[in-house]
């Protein structure tokens, strides 16, 4: 992606071992996420989803650099996808690791959330 298509960057926040910057892209939130997701960093990634709101109801998170998800992160992405969706929008996960992608399967979440392999497919790129 060229930097002309990205827009309106944001640091959102960063809490313990997360940090969560946010920019846009052809009407699309992308929240790039870095570190650890757990109950301690959960509220970070939660506050960055809901500030997405419907004006922003197409949401991808970006989770090359996320090393660590536990069920607090995978509570957290259920209810933004439900609440994208409920919104007539959708949650994408772009670029998970190995071993964040492994959890994700255990549970079947990769089931219920579109997860693409590079941002660029995730944004339809």
């Amino acid at each position: 992606m060229s930097e002309g298509e990205m827009t309106d960057t944001e640091h959102i926040a960063q809490a313990g071992h997360l940090s969560v910057v946010a920019t846009a892209a052809d009407g699309i939130r992308v929240l790039s996420l870095a570190g650890e997701i757990d109950h301690h960093t959960g509220d970070t990634l939660r506050q960055a989803l809901e500030a997405s709101g419907t004006a922003h109801s197409r949401v991808v998170v970006d989770m090359r650099q996320v090393t660590f998800m536990d069920s607090s992160g995978i509570n957290i992405l259920i209810t933004a996808h439900h609440t994208l969706n409920e919104a007539g929008g959708w949650l994408r996960l772009a670029a998970v690791g190995p071993s964040v992608m492994r959890t994700l399967q255990i549970i079947g979440l990769e089931a219920l959330i579109d997860c693409r392999e590079t941002l660029q497919q995730a944004l339809g790129h």
